[in-house]
């Protein structure tokens, strides 16, 4: 432990003045069996630190073959290590120049014990939550009604929320969005995701019925459509169904949903478009057209994301292409997309990778970094900065 004097000593040897400093010196040593494996250190902004004062927790997530990442209630971090030149001393009873009083009259020393020692800390990176894997584990057990739901619970896996939070590399809040996006559903406490084809189904019944009572799709009223469909399929299968294909209100104390246009005429065209390798644009779009409810209007800009149109091929042709089916990491997205086109427009890549863009970055700065642009026949066009393998 050092004194008074051997301090007084080192000033004069580094030829500083002793009342240009702090009265209170504090002396660092470390105590025993300190090693640099016994503390890892993070780096918070000033939300996170609030995020931590207010009570909160932040959990690190992520399975054994992936990279971990820290969750927030609302929020995800991606984790990485960061190295540094300076040795980081982890000193929890040191004090900093503003915490130290000013009313000592003469310099007097406080002796600090250094906790643990490292020469790296945890960068957090905020990311956008890796949410493909949540359908992806959701569909080992898709629900298909009532009639195989027994079978297939007994053999099939299902999870709860906690089980999904253990597995998922996303905040909570996060996944319970993501969720509502897929059209998933408790069932008996776990959650399930639809068959597509059973979901189909119920939408099915529910446009015929709106069609056999001719009814406005713009207000279909639950307890009528309830009371109709029950020998069919569970209440509860009905009204979920609505939910995510209509909008819910009230009038004069009775329950209503309005159709969204774009929601049902994209499930028509996705099943339609599922059997089918390519199909000819111009008979696409006739059968669309007759197979959504009357007064309902198809539109290609309705299938941005789940379905490409190739206006160079003789006749143009339309195929089933899901953005949610192609990779989440941002290079090899652009690799699937320039393997299976070689040029884009701007407006046919756009949906295909929104996604991909974190906060405040747009898909015109992605287009810059990942491809390079020239002009085909007067229109901008992007293709690959590398070889891509097809």
């Amino acid at each position: 432990m050092r004194t008074l004097e051997e301090v007084q000593a080192t000033l004069q040897i580094a030829k500083l003045q002793e009342e240009d400093l702090q009265k209170t010196v504090q002396c660092l040593s470390f105590g025993e069996n300190v090693s640099s494996g016994d503390y890892c250190l993070m780096e918070l902004d000033d939300t996170l630190c609030k995020h931590i004062e207010a009570g909160q927790s932040l959990v690190i997530r992520g399975d054994t073959d992936e990279r971990a990442v820290l969750c927030s209630g609302d929020k995800t971090y991606d984790l990485k290590i960061a190295d540094t030149s300076n040795l980081l001393l982890f000193v929890p009873e040191g004090r900093t120049p503003d915490q130290l009083t000013s009313s000592q009259e003469s310099a007097h020393v406080v002796h600090t014990q250094i906790w643990g020692f490292c020469n790296s800390y945890w960068e957090l990176k905020k990311h956008r939550p890796k949410l493909k894997k949540l359908k992806n584990v959701l569909m080992e057990n898709p629900y298909e009604g009532p009639a195989l739901g027994g079978q297939q619970d007994n053999t099939g896996n299902r999870y709860t929320m906690q089980d999904l939070l253990n597995r998922i590399q996303s905040s909570e809040e996060e996944l319970k969005t993501h969720l509502e996006t897929i059209n998933a559903c408790q069932i008996d406490g776990y959650w399930r995701v639809l068959d597509f084809d059973y979901e189909m189904k119920l939408l099915g019944h529910i446009t015929q019925l709106v069609d056999s009572e001719s009814w406005s799709f713009n207000k279909v009223p639950l307890q009528t459509s309830l009371e109709e469909l029950a020998p069919l399929e569970p209440k509860e299968m009905i009204e979920h169904c609505l939910n995510f294909y209509g909008k819910r209100f009230t009038e004069n104390d009775k329950v209503f949903y309005a159709l969204h246009e774009d929601k049902v005429c994209r499930g028509t065209a996705l099943l339609l478009l599922q059997n089918a390798v390519k199909f000819n644009l111009r008979e696409f779009q006739e059968v669309w057209q007759q197979s959504v409810p009357e007064g309902m209007s198809t539109r290609l800009d309705q299938l941005k994301s789940v379905a490409l149109v190739d206006r160079a091929s003789r006749p143009e042709t339309i195929c089933l292409l899901r953005v949610e089916d192609l990779s989440e990491d941002t290079l090899e997205r652009f690799n699937q997309l320039f393997a299976l086109r070689g040029k884009w427009t701007e407006d046919d890549i756009t949906p295909y990778i929104q996604d991909l863009c974190g906060e405040k970055q747009t898909t015109g700065a992605l287009l810059t970094k990942y491809a390079r642009s020239s002009m085909q026949n007067g229109i901008k066009v992007f293709n690959s900065r590398r070889p891509v393998a097809t």
